[in-house]
């Protein structure tokens, strides 16, 4: 595992639980509006060794309820198996985040117990998938695959979106909707700019559009909501 950063506390990214947060180096996606960039490359080398991270972690024990592992995409990663199997023997939960690009790996570590939480983006409708994550072409199947999994609902999960206001329409979450129907959760989290994003001049949509985009999609979808409201 490379781990390039470890946030030893949240009360955010991992719903009604207290968590670490460990990201992992490399991405096979080039959002412009991401967060962290600096993630992107698979340089292989770790800021954090396993050995620091899981030292870590045995003064967590009763403390923190899990451990939520991000990226980059961590399922680029040839170790995650074993070091979420290690996670889970200390008796923590485990949430991971993900892009839904490998759904194979998605469902052996499901499968198998390792996973009590997964997070998949939704990074835009089908037509302007490739547009959204930076690429000139996307194959799409693997990631409707993961879609298509988690709404069996294997483990509990959501599905959330980044919404920026150049990127997206009502005709795209009128298609995301059809993508998810039946998802035990969305979420939409608004851009929110920073100097680490790949590309500038991004914006979020005003909150009167936030809100319209949420309604409409309430209408589809049980369960639709405004991240940080």
């Amino acid at each position: 595992m490379v781990i390039k950063g470890l946030q030893k506390l949240t009360l955010l990214d991992y719903p009604q639980k207290c968590a670490a947060v460990v990201f992992t180096a490399g991405c096979n996606l080039r959002c412009p509006f991401c967060h962290n960039s600096s993630l992107i490359p698979f340089d292989g080398v770790a800021e954090i060794t396993e050995e620091e991270f899981f030292t870590f972690l045995k003064t967590r024990k009763n403390l923190l309820d899990g451990v939520v592992i991000s990226g980059g995409e961590p399922l680029l990663q040839k170790d995650v198996e074993s070091f979420i199997y290690n996670i889970k023997e200390m008796g923590f939960l485990v949430k991971l985040d993900t892009n839904g690009t490998n759904p194979k790996l998605l469902k052996s570590l499901v499968e198998k117990g390792l996973l009590d939480y997964v997070a998949m983006d939704i990074k835009n409708s089908p037509a302007r998938y490739a547009q959204t994550v930076g690429l000139k072409t996307l194959d799409f199947a693997p990631i409707k695959e993961s879609i298509d999994f988690l709404l069996t609902e294997p483990c509990d999960y959501e599905f959330r979106t980044t919404v920026v206001d150049q990127l997206f329409d009502e005709q795209s979450f009128i298609d995301i909707a059809a993508l998810i129907k039946g998802a035990k959760r969305y979420y939409l989290q608004p851009f929110a700019d920073s100097e680490a994003v790949l590309f500038k001049g991004l914006s979020a949509p005003c909150d009167d559009k936030m809100n319209s985009y949420a309604q409409g999609l309430s209408k589809m979808l049980d369960f639709v909501q405004i991240r940080g409201k």
